[in-house]
Parts: C-alpha cells; structure tokens; sequence
C-alpha cells in the first residue's frame, strides 16, 4: 500500500469477549486492512482495538465495526472504571505512511457522516478534526459521560456535529478525529487508596499545570485491588515516558507508595521506548538505525 492509515478505536465493553470478537472481527480478511492488536480490560470495561490499511478500506472497516458495536452494546446497563460516552466511544485516525494529518481528517469527517446517517449516532469531531476549540479535548466533550450527555447536548454549544441532537438511547455519542499518534501508558502503585492515583494524576496532566502531552486521571484495578495511574501520552516526542514515570514514582513517594509497574494499551511507536532505553541506560551517541529490526 502506498497510503497506509491507523485507527484506534475504543469500544465500551471488555468482560464479554463474543462481543468483542464479533467487533474486532471488522477487521478481519479484509482487503488492504490489517488488524493489528486489540486488548480488553475488565476494570476499565473497554477494548481497544489497532487496525490499519489504506484510507478508504480502513473507514469502511471502522464503519462496519461501529455499526456492531451500537447494535451489541448498551451503556445503560455498561460500568466500569473508564469515563465513557459512547458504545464506540472514541474513534482517532493516524497517518502512518504516504499520508498526512489532513488525509486523516478527512477520512475521521467521512466516516463521523457515514455512522450518523446509518446508525442514528451522534458525532462531534474532537482533536485535529474539531469544529471549535472547545472541542478539541476529548475530556471536555466526555464530561458528564453517557448518563449526562442528554442533558449536555440541550446547550447550543454541544450539538453534534454529525448526526441527531439527542443521544443514542443505548449507544450513546461518539468522538471521531484525527490525531498524532498516542502512548497509552498506566503506572500501577502499591496501595489500593484511588485518592492517591487521583492526586498523582492531578498533579501530571496538562489540564492542571502538568506535563504538556499529558492525560491522567486515578482508575482502582478492583481484581488487583490496587490503584492506577493511567496516562495518554499524546505526543511522546515532547513530553516522554521515562519523564512521566520519574515524576510518577517522586509524586508517589510524598504518599507512602511505590510504583510496582506500568502497562502500555494498545500499539506503540519504537521511538517512544527506545527513547526509555537510552535514559535509564545511559547510552550514548545511539541511533534508530543501530536496531536491527529497523535495519531488516
């Protein structure tokens, strides 16, 4: 494929694995897409699938998928540890190879038309696709999640872009956009007292006087029974992991807590853990081409 495009699509719903193998099944044997990865979580209550192709193919893909999702999930009935919004909750599209952010864009706004008009389901385009600035952020269109998000859209300020001006009675709203490519990164802690995660959270996200590329927000890990700190990293190139993680473990120690490890959802770019390994290794003058799989 000359023109290769990445979708990320999170679904609400990760403790019925037929559902989510009939979403994620979208994906699968079709021509010019590749599902890459998809993973559930059971506390979060949320899959998130990676898939990739050529624009087009891709789009149809994620517009298949979401249309499964609004006719398997019902978020009336839907808990679990992740603010959610939406059956197919967030939908970003990333330029990979042989095209850019506008291609993406432009892929987000016809796919956003196509699943309003199919599935009766409310859009608003959120990131680089956003039809106003205050709705770039994804947590200020999510805020008051499913369960407030009748009354939120009476406000002007929150139609839709796409589709009917009340929520979907099961599946909700959705966010479709395009963006540059995201590190989601949770760092577990030693203790299961969510206040703590929330603190910590509080004091590295952007919104709050934190990092730049910085999302954060406390989960509880119920079948762990400890408490988490799970980050979207939206540009590892500016704001880096190994810098979040330091600071996480210095915050954590202000409360009596250690970090026991971290996860990453989903796909990531090499770059972004490479970038860890010449930190914590000290090593110097290293380069991209001195890994051999980038040589291969």
């Amino acid at each position: 494929m000359d023109q290769i495009m990445e979708c990320i699509p999170n679904f609400s719903e990760g403790r019925d694995f037929e559902k989510v193998e009939k979403i994620a099944g979208a994906f699968r044997a079709k021509e010019a897409v590749k599902l890459l990865d998809y993973s559930t979580d059971k506390d979060h209550n949320r899959c998130v699938i990676t898939a990739v192709g050529s624009p087009e193919a891709l789009r149809d893909a994620v517009i298949e998928a979401i249309g499964i999702a609004v006719s398997l999930i019902d978020l009336t009935t839907h808990d679990g540890q992740h603010p959610r919004m939406g059956a197919a909750d967030v939908v970003p599209f990333v330029p990979v190879r042989g095209c850019t952010l506008e291609d993406a864009d432009r892929i987000a706004k016809e796919t956003a038309a196509a699943v309003a008009d199919r599935y009766a389901l409310p859009v608003f385009l959120y990131e680089k696709s956003a039809s106003a600035p205050h709705r770039e952020n994804l947590a200020a269109i999510r805020k008051g999640q499913f369960e407030g998000m009748a009354e939120k859209m009476k406000n002007p300020l929150w139609r839709p872009d796409f589709g009917p001006d009340t929520v979907h009675p099961t599946a909700g709203v959705t966010a479709i956009g395009a963006r540059m490519p995201l590190v989601a990164f949770n760092i577990n802690l030693n203790t299961p007292d969510l206040r703590i995660a929330d603190e910590i959270a509080h004091r590295i996200r952007h919104i709050n006087g934190g990092f730049r590329f910085v999302k954060s927000m406390g989960v509880l890990l119920e079948d762990r029974n400890i408490a988490q700190v799970s980050i979207n990293m939206t540009d590892y190139t500016k704001t880096s992991l190994y810098r979040v993680f330091e600071t996480v473990k210095m915050e954590a120690r202000r409360w009596g807590v250690s970090v026991v490890g971290s996860e990453i959802i989903g796909l990531t770019p090499m770059a972004a853990l490479v970038d860890c390994a010449e930190y914590y290794l000290r090593i110097e003058n290293f380069r991209m081409d001195q890994i051999l799989e980038t040589r291969l």
